[in-house]
């Protein structure tokens, strides 16, 4: 393999079979910070792996694989960048943890909108009183699946909760943290015969509020009613559509900067890479996250 490029943070791709990956692959060949080396496939993942000049590995493969795959990067001493969810257990994640910890690697977890700046302004004026007492958050996140990209989210028993309805209950932990109740409904209710629980609610209490998110994969052109709600005694705070985020703060439009997804998430990480600044997630809220997921 090649030398690294000057300046560049050499990054290879372990799976590529995931939604996100292609739009990944083009902030990495987009940007002046990143350097492609391969992906896999069609490299074999021990050319990757083995290639001291790798620094980073991300794993974009099937939501089964992601905890090998990080664990096999860690393993060979890369900081990793891993796909949400990063595993379908609470010990799986426990001990990725731990082996980053002991390997004293990176390991960012790619909810991709712990960079949405609407979502991030809306957190923002719930910390700072903004919007009074906060009762409730409010979350959708639908979409279309068609019958032959079931069967992989069909394994697991949280279905689109777990794969999709994720991005929204990252937010709700990062704001409040570990909530003292989990409630779902998990049901399967498309016109299809298999049993991904595809039409599902979860409900997240905590002392003095709740959250309500849902997640369904029956609604296509669902990009643009896709929301975050924050309501509190003052009035609430609203992301709709989440992409491009447009906010409305007590019925006020809040001007918000550009956003791609994923740009300042792989800035961030050649940051921590680089050792510019940290990456400002703790590995104690990736716990929290995992466990209120797995919850629910």
């Amino acid at each position: 393999m090649a030398a690294a490029a000057p300046g560049r943070l050499r990054i290879g791709f372990l799976g590529v079979s995931h939604s996100h990956a292609r739009a990944k692959l083009d902030i990495v060949r987009q940007s002046d910070r990143w350097e492609l080396v391969g992906t896999s496939p069609p490299l074999a993942p021990e050319r990757l792996l083995a290639d001291p000049t790798v620094q980073v590995i991300a794993v974009e493969s099937e939501v089964r694989d992601h905890a090998e795959h990080a664990r096999l990067a860690l393993e060979a001493g890369k900081h990793v960048h891993l796909e949400k969810p990063p595993a379908d257990t609470l010990d799986g994640l426990r001990r990725l943890l731990g082996l980053a910890a002991q390997k004293q690697r990176l390991l960012q977890i790619g909810y991709m909108w712990r960079h949405n700046p609407g979502i991030n302004a809306a957190l923002d004026a719930a910390r700072q009183g903004r919007l009074g007492d906060v009762f409730l958050i409010r979350g959708t996140i639908n979409t279309w699946i068609g019958p032959e990209d079931r069967a992989e989210l069909a394994r697991f028993r949280g279905g689109q909760m777990f794969e999709l309805g994720c991005h929204l209950i990252e937010p709700v932990v990062r704001l409040w943290g570990r909530p003292s109740r989990v409630t779902s409904v998990l049901r399967h209710h498309g016109p299809f015969d298999d049993a991904l629980a595809d039409n599902t609610v979860a409900i997240l209490e905590y002392p003095k509020a709740m959250a309500i998110i849902s997640s369904a994969s029956m609604q296509p052109g669902a990009g643009a009613h896709r929301s975050f709600e924050v309501l509190g005694t003052k009035g609430p705070a609203v992301v709709r559509p989440l992409e491009p985020p447009e906010l409305t703060i007590a019925q006020k439009r809040a001007p918000l900067p550009a956003y791609r997804r994923y740009v300042e998430e792989f800035a961030a990480l050649a940051d921590a890479v680089s050792g510019v600044r940290p990456l400002g997630i703790p590995p104690e809220l990736d716990y929290q996250v995992q466990e209120t997921l797995l919850r629910a």
